[in-house]
């Protein structure tokens, strides 16, 4: 092939030009940030790119990049990510800013929205007027009863037991597991089988789980800016939103014409019967799109918490055994079938849970839209409406000022712990749904805190620590060969996850009953 000579010199020429203007671009921005500082707003991180900002840095480690960035401005300060103006706020006293600010200056429907009701349908949630939402959530607060939830934990160690039974990697005397894929399975086949019901858990074998699959591929951080790109997955992810839909709708005809399923406790009956404050029972499309919400809400962070606490167990097999002590003792036997009394009381279980929240909380941050300038306290700044505040949980679960030692996996931390009992002891204020804790300023809120504060808390210890202690007496876990200590932390996700490959060795356990 021959290419003419004007050819030939138009490529370097555009090199060129390409290259003078992304340097035009950095020099402009660079100026921007040195000459043009607003005194009453946050200091900005220093950033080359206008648009990408600090978005390579921060998505390689926020835990860290906050750390570093606090020692340079302090407390308050904002940071580009991908055009967004995010401005973190760190501490328990920046929580508190944030978790408990008024809902007409800080919304994180305007956050979230955009992300959620493409998966979770529309009329739910983020996509409705705050009271209608606290409605909702009343709904489910009450649906998750201590009646309930009794109910579900034989449902739970029935499910596990099926699953090690037909698990071809769980079967012999022992092998080797990939725990993320394995925790998943467990947990949508427990959660689905007591909380969603029966019918739920029976679609999980045909295209559910296919559609299941294409919804949770929605959750992409890319879909923040543009969740309604014509993308490939994004297709997937309105077809699979329709079909899960209609499959939960059909469920609900199908009971509302069968009175024998009336006796049922789960989610889906119990928002059937449920009427808003105006007069008029809620709709079977929002029950579907709720029971979407809290399918996939829950599922990925219990999944993930589950997984980082078994890995941290086959790291070190002495915590595994004391589980295992804890059930001999306080069960008095580790072959009965458990109860939900049986989980309550056992509280080193709890505790591993609580630690593992601690140092990997699924979810980094909690993050609002400032609706209108909002001064802080005790300092001349101003957070402009420009502005989406960050609250970082997982900056603060890491900080040696509340927590020694703070990147030990430690439960025993707990035996002492001074922050269960400020929880116990916190005000509890009622936003619509119930009362639950406002407080925000400890350094521990796995499940946020104040209106916003995670309704499903009880299901998840309650599957939580169900699901360890069955695993805990059937398995006797460790690490693979070549392997100390746990894996990293995989952030490229929206749930901060194990880094693949993450897999454990398992051994049957030779049980041992009290003499």
């Amino acid at each position: 092939m021959i290419i003419p000579y004007n050819s030939v010199l138009t490529f370097p020429l555009i090199g060129a030009w390409l290259s003078l203007s992304l340097a035009s671009i950095v020099a402009i921005n660079i100026a921007k940030q040195l000459l043009f500082k607003k005194r009453n707003e946050p200091p900005v991180v220093f950033h080359l790119l206008p648009l990408v900002g600090s978005a390579i840095t921060y998505g390689q480690d926020p835990v860290k990049f906050l750390r570093l960035n606090r020692k340079k401005y302090g407390d308050i300060f904002t940071f580009i990510l991908f055009g967004k103006r995010i401005t973190v706020y760190l501490g328990p006293k920046g929580n508190n800013f944030i978790l408990n600010g008024r809902q007409e200056d800080l919304s994180p429907e305007e956050v979230y929205n955009v992300i959620t009701a493409p998966v979770w349908g529309q009329d739910v949630v983020y996509d409705v007027p705050h009271a209608k939402y606290m409605e909702q959530k009343r709904f489910i607060k009450f649906g998750l009863s201590s009646d309930a939830l009794q109910s579900y934990v034989p449902l739970i160690e029935e499910e596990m037991y099926n699953y090690f039974q037909q698990t071809p990697s769980l079967q012999g005397s022992n092998g080797i597991i990939d725990i993320l894929a394995t925790m998943a399975e467990i947990v949508i086949f427990t959660a689905s089988r007591s909380l969603q019901g029966n019918e739920v858990r029976r679609s999980l074998d045909s295209s559910f789980a296919q559609n299941y699959h294409d919804l949770d591929m929605g959750f992409t951080p890319i879909n923040f800016l543009l969740p309604y790109l014509p993308r490939p997955r994004n297709r997937k992810r309105d077809i699979a939103q329709k079909r899960m839909a209609q499959t939960y709708r059909d469920i609900i005809q199908t009971r509302r014409s069968t009175e024998s399923v009336q006796k049922s406790k789960d989610m889906i009956w119990h928002l059937m019967n449920c009427t808003y404050k105006a007069g008029f029972p809620l709709p079977d499309k929002e029950i579907a799109h709720l029971m979407i919400a809290l399918l996939m809400a829950g599922q990925a962070s219990s999944a993930v918490t589950s997984s980082w606490l078994i890995l941290h167990l086959a790291a070190e097999p002495s915590i595994a055994a004391e589980l295992y002590a804890e059930q001999l003792q306080v069960l008095g036997s580790i072959s009965k079938p458990l109860t939900y009394e049986d989980v309550q009381k056992l509280t080193f279980h709890a505790n591993c849970v609580r630690e593992t929240l601690r140092l990997h909380p699924p979810v980094l941050g909690t993050m609002r839209h400032v609706k209108r300038p909002i001064p802080v306290e005790g300092t001349d700044l101003i957070i402009p409406t420009s502005s989406i505040l960050l609250a970082s949980i997982a900056h603060v679960n890491r900080s040696e000022e509340y927590w020694p030692d703070p990147e030990r996996w430690d439960p025993h931390r707990w035996d002492t712990s001074v922050y269960l009992k400020e929880e116990k002891k916190a005000i509890k204020v009622d936003y619509g749904y119930g009362p639950v804790s406002g407080s925000a300023t400890m350094p521990y809120l796995p499940f946020g805190a104040g209106r916003h504060r995670c309704i499903g808390e009880p299901f998840t210890y309650l599957q939580l620590v169900t699901v360890v202690a069955i695993m805990v007496r059937e398995f006797e876990m460790s690490n693979v060969e070549g392997r100390r200590g746990v894996v990293g932390t995989d952030y490229s996700s929206m749930v901060a996850r194990p880094m693949a490959p993450a897999s454990v060795r398992w051994q049957r356990r030779r049980k041992v009953e009290v003499t």
